[in-house]
């Protein structure tokens, strides 16, 4: 068990030291989907889905969500993110929603679980305030699009790419 990084020799949990790490610029995209039927994508789109401004409310609570990891996720350093952008794009051919994320910082641990955690609550944000017109809804595809900085550099996902180039979320 040792050779995992949140357990100590004796299996206990525990936060990583990264005190010795260098500081470096990090990043992270992540990306994630919300599929819908076409109904309901079309509400969205025209801008007349019952809970209001859809797309801005799921954003917000992915950004919102993103300062907050550390509180979520147990043994998460608290960072002081530089940069989290949350988009969130309409997709006929899913039909659905693709959200993508990305944190950035300076700094000695990476943001990969905050680009993450900004997914996730912006999917769920989604989910909730689509709900009355379609329980139909699939939350999934949540995943790691690149990272990098730290000791492993750049890292890129194979396979179906990010909807714009991974260079900036906005």
């Amino acid at each position: 068990m040792s050779g995992l990084s949140h357990l100590d020799a004796a299996g206990r949990a525990r936060m990583v030291d990264v005190g010795d790490k260098p500081v470096t610029e990090r990043r992270a995209v992540a990306q994630g989907l919300v599929r819908c039927a076409p109904e309901t994508l079309a509400l969205v789109r025209d801008g007349r889905a019952p809970k209001g401004a859809v797309l801005l409310t799921a954003e917000l609570a992915g950004i919102m969500a993103a300062k907050r990891t550390h509180e979520l996720i147990p043994l998460c350093h608290p960072l002081a993110l530089s940069h989290i952008g949350v988009a969130i794009i309409v997709d006929d051919a899913l039909p659905g929603l693709r959200i993508e994320a990305e944190a950035r910082l300076s700094g000695k641990t990476g943001v990969e679980m905050e680009a993450l955690t900004a997914v996730s609550i912006a999917a769920l944000t989604l989910y909730d305030m689509l709900k009355a017109v379609d329980r139909t809804m699939e939350i999934g595809g949540i995943r790691l699009m690149a990272k990098s900085g730290g000791r492993s550099g750049e890292w890129f996902a194979a396979g179906e790419g990010m909807s714009h180039d991974t260079k900036e979320v906005p």
